[in-house]
């Protein structure tokens, strides 16, 4: 039995509900368009981040024996005080874009303290800077990808079920109707023949 009924106003509730799939998918397979581009787009960035990190990690490894002087602590001078983000939309979705890091203000005295620590904290704290922003890029592209999950999936339903589905339902409606209009003017032809019949057979009388 299908899931339908077989009369005019569910062809008609059936052909709506394909008209409204059809408006609605490439709404859709615009946005997984959308959200692919975006995905490439933050995975180059981010792979030129890395690179940058690395490039950074082999400049520092210049100062990793002036780390060991206990004359200075340079801890207080890479405290990450907060993560400056702002908001980009993209196909609809809310993603954070880093911006930049905020440090916590260290007082040090300058007539102590060596003269390389104003440049090793400058570098740990760009290091710093790019591994927050790795770590920010990381979970925007999740959430595109999540988000692309979603998008496809409903990009196949309509595609592979829904809109099919509408349309083997009309499908069948039509055919249906079109049978029980034909069965009714068989019927009217039957009727109309019996009833020419009666009178021809009451006029010989």
């Amino acid at each position: 039995m299908p899931r339908f009924k077989l009369t005019k106003g569910e062809l008609k509730r059936q052909r709506d509900t394909l008209a409204q799939y059809q408006r609605y998918l490439p709404t859709l397979q615009l946005k997984k368009q959308q959200l692919q581009l975006e995905i490439n787009h933050q995975l180059a960035i981010l792979e030129r981040k890395v690179l940058d990190r690395e490039a950074k990690q082999n400049e520092i490894k210049a100062w990793a024996g002036l780390f060991t002087d206990r004359t200075i602590n340079i801890k207080p001078m890479i405290q990450l005080k907060q993560v400056l983000t702002a908001e980009k939309n993209i196909a609809g979705l809310d993603l954070a874009v880093f911006q930049r890091l905020e440090f916590e203000a260290a007082a040090y005295d300058l007539f102590i303290a060596p003269l390389w620590v104003d440049g090793a904290s400058e570098e740990l704290r760009k290091l710093i800077s790019i591994c927050q922003e790795i770590k920010v890029l990381e979970m925007e592209i999740e959430v595109l990808r999540q988000e692309l999950r979603i998008t496809t999936q409903r990009v196949n339903l309509f595609e592979k079920i829904k809109i099919p589905e509408a349309r083997e339902a009309i499908r069948a409606i039509k055919i249906y109707l079109g049978d029980q209009m034909s069965n009714a003017v068989g019927r009217s032809k039957i009727a109309k023949r019996k009833i020419e019949a009666l009178e021809f057979a009451g006029a010989v009388e």
